[in-house]
C-alpha cells in the first residue's frame, strides 16, 4: 500500500516545511520504507530547491526519488495552523511527503498525478482535513488514489 495509518500524523505540529518534512520522514523510517533519513531529506531538499511544492488549496507535496526509499510511499500530515510550502494562496494544511525508490522510473510522478487529480476537488480535501484518525486518512487515500 502507498500509505498506512502509521504513516499519517493528524495535528502535525510544525512551523517550517523542513520540520514538517522531517516528522513525516521519521514515520517512513519507522515503517521501514526509508533506510537513511538524512540522505532522503537531502534528496527532498534538492527537489524543493528546484521548485516550491505548495499547491493552491492548502496543499504541500514535498517529494523525491531517492536511493534511500525502499517502496513507493506517501506519508501524510494534517495541520490546523498550516505550514508554508510556497503556495501563493497561503499555507498547507494537508502535507503529502512522497518517496519513491531511485530505480523506480516515474513511480513518484504517477503518485503525484494521482493525488493531484483528487486534490483539485474541495470535497476530497475537506474529507481529509476533517478526518480525526490516521486510519481514516490512510483508508481514504487507499480507496481514492489509484495508480
Amino acid at each position: 500500500a502507498l500509505t498506512t495509518a502509521e504513516l499519517v500524523i493528524v495535528g502535525l505540529e510544525a512551523d517550517t516545511k523542513e520540520s514538517a518534512t522531517r516528522m513525516l520522514a521519521e514515520r517512513m523510517v519507522a515503517a521501514g520504507r526509508v533506510t537513511e533519513i538524512e540522505g532522503y531529506l537531502e534528496d527532498v531538499r534538492l527537489r524543493e530547491a528546484q521548485m516550491d511544492t505548495g499547491l493552491p488549496g492548502g496543499i504541500g507535496i514535498p517529494h523525491a526519488r531517492s536511493e534511500f526509499v525502499t517502496h513507493p510511499t506517501v506519508a501524510i500530515g494534517t495541520s490546523a495552523r498550516g505550514v508554508d510550502f510556497g503556495a501563493h494562496d497561503g499555507p498547507a494544511h494537508l502535507i503529502f511527503l512522497i518517496g519513491a525508490p531511485s530505480g523506480s522510473d516515474d513511480a513518484h510522478l504517477h503518485i503525484l498525478a494521482a493525488l493531484a487529480r483528487k486534490l483539485v476537488h474541495e470535497d476530497f480535501r475537506q474529507m481529509l482535513r476533517e478526518a480525526d484518525s490516521p486510519k481514516v486518512i490512510a483508508d481514504i487515500i487507499k480507496k481514492e488514489v489509484t495508480l
